[in-house]
């Protein structure tokens, strides 16, 4: 039998900032291409951690994680105070192996969805909370990787933004590119997302997708938020 292609694979024993005070414990999970998965839980369970180690930039990892070419979309745009959106976009281009006129043709697309059309030529300390969000998901999505990682990517969004942007994801998930988004909107991820990584206190507390989580929690018609609920409640008191 042929094996299933994965676009993430980790295997974290443990990780941290130092290694007599790890943070996470036995984070395993794996993603297969085209996969929209939910990095699910309350500040503090680990969701950030888990990402750092995803990356390589966590002190301490004693485990695997097998990643390819990876886009990474953080909570807290980051950008070059010197540089128009343009000039981050032309900068982009210089880095990748693409053609010159697609890539300009699909930017220009971008900038039209998410109303940038008119800032192009401004500065991004200039622009606001969300509109400097959606430069950076317009960087990533760009690249066109097999994988995207996300952290919390509708902070700042408008409704009609985040529309384009859960747009943006379909059309990315039908390329075959993966995603793994961490976020606090669980009505929306519920609606979204193909899996659930439900993480507490450092931990992977469940995972599957929404049939499996209910089934877990044994609230056959919860929300997702209802069935974490219950879940935490049972670790807790397992304890």
């Amino acid at each position: 039998m042929e094996e299933s292609i994965l676009i993430l694979d980790s295997n974290i024993k443990e990780a941290g900032y130092s290694k007599s005070s790890p943070v996470l414990q036995n984070i395993q999970f794996t993603i297969q291409p085209g996969e929209l998965v939910g990095l699910i839980g309350p500040n503090g369970a680990g969701k950030s951690s888990t990402i750092k180690s995803l990356l390589g930039i966590i002190n301490y990892l004693d485990g695997t994680v097998e990643i390819p070419d990876y886009a990474y979309i953080p909570e807290r745009p980051i950008f070059y105070e010197g540089l128009t959106l343009w000039e981050h976009l032309h900068f982009l281009m210089s880095t990748l192996k693409s053609d010159e006129k697609d890539f300009i043709s699909r930017a220009s697309q971008m900038l039209k969805e998410f109303d940038l059309e008119n800032e192009a030529s401004h500065y991004l300390d200039r622009f606001s909370k969300g509109m400097q969000q959606k430069v950076m998901i317009m960087i990533a999505f760009l690249q066109q990787p097999s994988l995207h990682i996300i952290d919390e990517p509708f902070t700042g969004l408008d409704p009609k933004s985040t529309k384009q942007l859960l747009t943006m994801i379909q059309r990315e998930k039908e390329r075959g590119s993966s995603i793994l988004m961490s976020t606090h909107i669980l009505d929306t991820a519920e609606k979204v997302c193909d899996r659930f990584l439900l993480f507490f206190d450092g931990k992977i507390l469940s995972q599957g997708t929404l049939y499996d989580i209910r089934k877990q929690s044994g609230l056959d018609h919860g929300s997702l938020l209802d069935c974490f609920d219950v879940l935490t409640k049972r670790d807790t008191d397992d304890r």
